[in-house]
């Protein structure tokens, strides 16, 4: 695990207590785009939390978001999200 994969998992953890959570490095699928050029990566996020229930998508990207903090600024160029509650995770 890298040390993005290991600072997402750890602020995504703290403030969401996830039932399930996998962080996937996938900067090297950009390599050569422009938006790789400034050294910070492209990462995916699937989550299940009980903090989501009643939150719409929108709601809940922005809990994620405010949970990443400046990882969005210094490291993070791109997040593709699935955030779920345990209850659509069982669906």
């Amino acid at each position: 695990m890298t040390e993005r994969v290991e600072a997402i998992t750890a602020r995504l953890t703290t403030s969401l207590e996830p039932t399930a959570l996998q962080v996937r490095d996938q900067s090297h699928l950009h390599a050569g785009h422009a938006g790789a050029k400034d050294g910070r990566g492209h990462f995916a996020v699937d989550i299940v939390s009980s903090a989501f229930e009643g939150a719409s998508r929108i709601e809940r990207h922005r809990m994620i978001y405010e949970s990443l903090g400046t990882l969005m600024d210094t490291d993070i160029h791109a997040l593709s999200i699935r955030a779920r509650t345990p209850s659509e995770d069982s669906n």
